[in-house]
């Protein structure tokens, strides 16, 4: 049986800070979309993980 790959979503970033509800991941809450993806840019890099874009105001960091 080969090894199931797990995802975690390990970071939120994002520019709309009335939809952070908490959870499992910390937040992000940045200004505006260059920082948006400057910092998950960074984050991808640093924690070997891959960004996703879930609209133009959040962005996941997800590990496997």
């Amino acid at each position: 049986m080969p090894d199931e790959q797990k995802a975690s979503i390990v970071a939120v970033v994002t520019t709309k800070q009335a939809g952070v509800n908490g959870g499992g991941a910390p937040f992000f809450i940045v200004e505006n979309e260059e920082a948006l993806q400057k910092v998950s840019m960074s984050l991808e890099r640093i924690l070997d993980a891959a960004a996703s874009e879930i609209d133009e105001n959040t962005i996941v960091i997800v590990t496997r």
